[in-house]
Formats: C-alpha cells, structure tokens, sequence
C-alpha cells in the first residue's frame, strides 16, 4: 500500500535551522508533524512486508477524517489478515478548545488554554499466539494562550504483551529500549522502563499487562533539561525504535505452529488487553472525554476476546509460566 501523504504544511527546506529554544516556533511543531506522518508510512508498510513474507495479501486501509473542533488525521487499519490478525496505527492532529478533566487533573496549570496534540498511536494483533502484542505512540502536546508562552511536552514509548514470551525475544526487545536511551542520559532507560512497568499493571488483578519497554510523559524542558530539539530528538528515537524491537520477533515467530488450544489461551489473555484499555488508559479516557473519534479510540481493541470464569492453568505449563514468571517486572537485561 502506497500511502499518499496528507500534510498540506509547507515542507521546511534545508536552510531552516532546527530550533534550541525552550519554547516551539510554528516550524518546531510542523517539523513534528512530517515526522510523524513519515512514521506512520513507515510502519504501516514494515507491517504490510510482515503479512506479506507469511502469504497473507491485507492491506491497510487509510482512513482521512477531520475534526469539527479543528484538525484530522488519517486512521489506517488492516483486519483479516493471515499474519496480522488487526492492525491499526492512526496519525491524528487535533485542536481542543476545552481540555478535558483527564488532562487538567494532572496540569491544573493549562486549564483555560486552548491546545493542539499530535502523535502516532498503534496496536497490532497477530493472529499466531507465538507472536506478541504489541503497542506504541509518540505524541506532542502544546496548551496556549493569548501573550503568554505555551505550555508543552512530549510523551510515549512502547511496550509487548506476549502470550508464549521467548525470553531471547524480551532480552531484544529491552535492549533496543536501554540502546535508543543511551545517548540521551544514562538514568532515561531506567527511569522510563520503571515507569512503563507501573503505568501498565492492570491494579483490579494486581498483574502487569506483559513485559514493558518505555513510557514516559511530560517530557520537556523542565522536567529533564533538554531543550525542544532534544525533547525531539528522543520521540525520534522511540519512534524508529518500535520498528527495531517489533521487526527481527515478527521474522523469527510468525511462522511456528501452534495448537487451538494455544489460539483459546491468546484470546482469553486479550481479554486483559481490553480492561487495561477501558479501565487505565490515558490515551482512550483523553480521547473519550474530548469528544474524540471513537472509532479511532477504540481501533485498539482486539477483532476476537475471550473470558473464563476464575481459569487456572496448569502449573508447569507454558500458561503458568507466562503469569508466574514473564508478566512480573524484572531486570531483563541482567537475565
């Protein structure tokens, strides 16, 4: 799928110089912007060769869409795949006039601004349980107001739930986390790994939703010293850094054989998947409160789920192990 590109803003050219300014220029946040249309592009057909090289033929279907409070974006979603069993990764850059409580709640001090967010959120669901789930975005947030500086930050990562986990797998997945933060400080990787481990723990099962990888929020120039380009530099890193993590496990896991009965076990684990979302997530509770697209909120939810009442798997088992031993934080690249 050849993916045309919706940005209508002018593209910066050579000689405009990148900014080190502590506060975004409309070239900063343009410049954000076809990073992040590029971003999409490039996953979605990372993704499309995964479905292809395992003799499926879906395809992402682009879906452009506008905002009547200001702004749009494009949802791409690929179903029924033979590799992919769902797949959506939305680019959206919205305007909101009046934020919502999950965002004033944290930032008492944006209430009454206007603001525009911007980011590429994805989850992908493959259909062979040997291949985890996995999920990531980037994200840019700008609040302002009339004769004062805006208030922005960048937040994201990315994170895998498995359900048969490879423990070389997780070693790769942390590693590709740890390297990308490197050069930006060696306290990030386990600032933000740490931060992942607790943003995803479903608290109602006390369990954590897989193995992790980054999160981090507010991320700015006074809450880590880096100036806008930095700030920048780094949802780079995260975002090209999914694709490092995703690609080699897609390649390794999508052809192993599994049973029905290891089918069964990965839709009741998505069940997990869908409280986590429902229940926690920033993302979907700031979508639903702005009066957000609710198909594109919710493209996130698996195609199939299950629940049992109180299932217990087998101690031994691949099942067991998966609670008792790989959805528990730990120190992975020690292992």
């Amino acid at each position: 799928m050849s993916i045309p590109n919706i940005d209508n803003h002018t593209t910066l050219s050579a000689t405009d110089s990148a900014s080190n300014s502590t506060t975004p220029s409309t070239n900063d946040i343009t410049r954000v912007r076809e990073f992040l249309v590029d971003l999409q592009a490039r996953i979605c057909q990372a993704l499309e060769t995964q479905e292809r090289d395992g003799g499926g033929d879906a395809t992402f279907v682009p879906d452009d869409w506008e905002r009547p409070e200001g702004g749009g974006g494009r949802s791409c979603v690929l179903a029924d795949g033979k590799v992919i069993e769902k797949a959506g990764v939305m680019f959206s850059h919205i305007h909101v006039h009046n934020l919502p409580a999950s965002a004033t709640a944290r930032h008492p001090n944006i209430a009454g601004r206007k603001a525009q967010a911007m980011g590429v959120s994805l989850v992908v669901h493959p259909k062979n349980p040997n291949v985890p789930t996995s999920h990531a975005n980037v994200r840019l947030f700008v609040a302002e107001a009339e004769g004062e500086d805006p208030i922005w930050w960048f937040g994201g990562g990315f994170d895998l739930t498995p359900f048969y986990p490879v423990l070389a797998d997780c070693v790769h997945w942390h590693q590709v986390c740890h390297d990308l933060c490197a050069p930006f400080g060696e306290s990030v990787y386990p600032d933000f790994k740490q931060w992942c481990d607790e943003y995803f723990h479903l608290r109602h099962r006390d369990e954590q939703r897989g193995i992790g990888g980054l999160f981090y929020d507010d991320v700015n120039t006074e809450s880590r010293g880096w100036d806008f380009d930095t700030c920048f530099d780094f949802m780079k890193a995260v975002g090209n850094g999914y694709l490092d993590g995703i690609m080699p496990i897609f390649e390794q896991r999508k052809g192993t054989p599994y049973t029905d009965e290891q089918r069964q076990f990965q839709l009741y684990r998505r069940g997990r998947y869908v409280e986590y979302n429902l229940v926690y997530d920033r993302g979907t509770l700031f979508g639903l409160q702005s009066n957000g697209r609710i198909e594109s909120i919710l493209v996130s939810m698996p195609p199939l789920v299950s629940w049992h009442y109180r299932f217990e798997p087998e101690p031994g088992s691949a099942e067991f192990e998966l609670t008792d031993f790989y959805l528990k934080p730990r120190d992975w690249l020690s292992l």
